[in-house]
């Protein structure tokens, strides 16, 4: 048994260059399967749209693919964008999952689009959906309340189901949310740090009790490669790397193979840019991710890691969840 605490994966259900999304899903359900056996506490996929390179856009179905194989393991996103719904339709979509997995979904809540403007014109997205995001979470809210409370409207299955709602962000905005409404509340520092210890101190500081939780929760999101060697690790995440690279060039490619030495991919401007958003990171052999990650905790005080491991080869990153569970003394079932 460890002290430590729990460790959550968050699977981007990346496509992967010479292969399609049928792959990508397939190899979701096996990572979900593996991730269930290894002792993460959760697994989660997000909401994208118009990226060739991810193939969780249906981020319901995607779970219930992945559920289907696993018995533990809590399922849910990381997030659903909700300005892209009605939260009538999402309630019905995790009150499904919900009926499906009972005691087994969360409901991770976002407020950025997950694409651009012109796709967002094309979900039928309405101009300023954002700006009503705390009203719309406490509507969706609304809608898993038991049935015997007065109402003629209701979203079946969801109603009186047991969900366990997230708000999720990477500014002070989603932070202050989560504390209002006394939910746990999860950060993006795996790919938007920067705000990271300032959002928890106002998480933290300004938490309000409520029907879900006493007392603050919060979730640290952090990418992780562990290999047996430390140079095999960094080889590994170049894979990553050169997404992020292609952020930047305006260029979402499907997902690379790694590369040998990552410096002849980038330019030094870009370099400095990835670098920044990827400073969540913990890159390494099995010692080295679990002081990485120890050195995080006592920093954050999270109560809880979700991981990102962005690696080309499934076989490698089933090894590197391995190693890291392992490390981190998680209870394997």
């Amino acid at each position: 048994m460890t002290d430590n605490i729990p460790l959550s994966l968050l699977d981007l259900v990346r496509v992967r260059e010479g292969f399609d999304a049928g792959n990508a899903l397939s190899e979701a359900q096996s990572i979900a399967t593996v991730a269930d056996r290894l002792g993460y506490h959760r697994y989660w996929v997000a909401e994208h749209h118009n990226m060739e390179s991810i193939a969780s856009a249906a981020t319901a179905v995607v779970l219930a693919h992945a559920g289907q194989h696993t018995r533990r393991i809590r399922i849910g996103s990381g997030g659903i964008m909700l300005p892209n719904h009605s939260p009538y339709i999402i309630a019905e979509q995790f009150g499904t999952l919900a009926s499906l997995f009972p005691g087994r979904v969360d409901l991770g809540l976002g407020r950025a689009p997950g694409t651009d403007q012109a796709t967002l014109r094309a979900i039928r997205t309405p101009a300023g959906a954002a700006e009503r995001f705390p009203q719309e979470v406490m509507e969706l809210m609304h809608w898993f309340a038991p049935a015997d409370e007065p109402g003629y409207i209701r979203a079946w299955p969801a109603a009186g189901t047991e969900v366990d709602f997230w708000i999720l962000g990477s500014s002070e905005f989603g932070a202050m949310l989560a504390a209002e409404l006394g939910l746990p509340y999860g950060f993006a520092s795996h790919f938007a740090p920067d705000y990271l210890d300032e959002a928890l101190h106002i998480y933290r500081s300004r938490f309000k009790p409520s029907a879900q939780r006493n007392t603050p929760y919060a979730m640290v999101g952090v990418n992780v490669i562990c290999a047996e060697t430390s140079a095999e690790a960094r080889r590994l995440f170049t894979t990553a790397q050169m997404s992020f690279t292609g952020i930047f060039r305006g260029a979402r490619g499907l997902s690379q193979p790694p590369i040998d030495d990552i410096s002849t991919y980038w330019n030094i401007r870009e370099e400095s840019q990835v670098s920044r958003m990827l400073g969540c990171t913990v890159v390494g052999t099995p010692d080295e991710v679990k002081a990485g990650l120890a050195a995080l905790q006592t920093r954050t005080k999270a109560d809880e890691f979700i991981i990102v491991s962005d690696i080309w080869d499934p076989a490698a990153r089933r090894r590197s969840l391995e190693l890291t569970a392992k490390a981190w003394g998680l209870p394997a079932v």
